[in-house]
């Protein structure tokens, strides 16, 4: 048997399927071909030694911001992939139906690697974002047209996993609720699920978890005071425990704001390990704190998250809150997907959205990602030295990668 890549030696970890074991991965026209102990390499255009890696499914960031170029809160998909081990990017609502032809045509059909999204309930989606100016895009309900979205979803279908909805008093102004009622309504007439962002009150966590239904996601879910899901006693609220029991998935979402070391060390010990692990990659946070999915994913390891546990909630869980059961997995005849990653010694200090540090003593790094049956090698690994700077090591500057895209910078932030 011939193979495009052939992934050799390396230690097979997939939560989906319960298999952890040292076993190669064979890859021929964008599907896996074989998956066995010492493959025959005759043939193969491409072998990738992964002796001492561990190779697991694909990564899937599921709240991303990828409208690179479109919107001011875009990072570029295919120039992070690699360094991150992502092969599928679910964007968080970057696009409204105003505007989600161009996220299409421009960015998703162009890409290396899988992008599918989340529609902003706005018919703008998210416009008015960079590090001088915020402007919520729900602030303005006559925006927030169930009639459009329906019509945009339905006509993206095979692109388009569900509603986004960014509630509180930043994304929403003084819309209150009303957004999240409209996303709602708009997810129940097409059948997809809904993810609600929540920031500073109002609403409250309370008002919009009460709403949720299985199967929707709560981004933001270990989010700081206030909104924060703990009380300033360091317990759970019990709303977070009620919303667990009726299947609402919990995601971390990071980004810029959204992720506090005290809060999350007080659910990891009360048994609310978070569903998903997500980055909410964007300009903001692209540089720090949040960087990429796989510091997202050493930060909840060096708080005590197990490390199946952790490829779990970037695989198996994040596909199956997209309906997308054939991703997230390893298996012959499935997506020619796949991270081959390190667990790097040595001390790395990370940082959370209020500045706080907490201290690792290792850390993922990617050597590079099988995306849809092509090896995209990860030239980017950082130093030792790098990482005990600042957990991630130097990153290209946001007008480096506009560069790097486009050749010449078309703004800067």
């Amino acid at each position: 048997m011939s193979f495009d890549v052939l992934v050799r030696g390396g230690r097979l970890i997939d939560p989906s399927r319960g298999v952890d074991a040292v076993l190669d991965v064979g890859v021929a026209q964008g599907r896996v071909a074989a998956i066995g102990a010492e493959l025959p390499a005759d043939g193969a255009a491409r072998i990738v030694e992964a002796d001492g890696c561990m190779v697991t499914p694909g990564l899937i960031d599921l709240h991303s911001h990828v409208y690179w170029g479109g919107t001011s809160l875009g990072v570029n998909a295919d120039r992070l992939a690699a360094p991150s081990g992502t092969t599928t990017y679910v964007d968080a609502g970057s696009a409204g139906a105003g505007n989600f032809l161009g996220f299409r045509s421009h960015v998703m059909d162009r890409a290396k690697v899988r992008i599918v999204a989340y529609l902003n309930i706005s018919f703008a989606g998210i416009f008015g974002f960079s590090n001088r100016l915020m402007v919520g895009e729900c602030a303005d309900l006559r925006l927030c047209d169930p009639r459009e979205a329906v019509a945009c979803a339905l006509e993206h279908k095979d692109v388009i996993v569900g509603m986004k909805v960014r509630t509180g008093r930043i994304a929403g102004g003084t819309s209150g609720i009303a957004p999240l009622e409209l996303a709602m309504e708009t997810a129940d007439r097409v059948g997809l699920p809904v993810m609600a962002h929540i920031d500073e009150p109002p609403p409250g966590r309370l008002e919009v978890l009460e709403r949720l239904r299985r199967g929707d996601v709560l981004t933001h879910c270990f989010r700081p005071f206030p909104n924060a899901p703990v009380n300033g006693a360091g317990e759970i609220k019990a709303d977070m425990r009620l919303a667990r029991e009726r299947g609402v998935i919990f995601d971390i979402g990071h980004g810029m704001g959204s992720f506090d070391f005290e809060v999350a060390r007080t659910m990891l010990a009360g048994g609310m390990l978070p569903d998903v692990i997500s980055s909410d990659l964007h300009l903001l946070c692209v540089d720090g704190p949040a960087f990429d999915l796989l510091v997202c994913m050493s930060k909840l390891m060096a708080l005590g998250m197990p490390l199946t546990e952790t490829i779990r909630a970037t695989t198996q869980a994040p596909a199956d809150a997209i309906g997308r059961e054939d991703l997230g997995r390893v298996f012959v005849g499935g997506p020619a997907d796949l991270s081959v990653l390190t667990l790097e010694p040595g001390e790395v200090t990370f940082t959370d959205s209020v500045g706080s540090t907490l201290t690792a003593k290792e850390r993922l790094v990617s050597r590079g990602v099988v995306a849809g049956g092509t090896w995209l090698p990860n030239d980017e690994i950082r130093s030792p030295a790098d990482l005990a700077r600042n957990g991630a090591g130097p990153r290209q500057t946001h007008t480096d990668l506009v560069v790097a895209h486009f050749g010449r910078p078309y703004c800067r932030h």
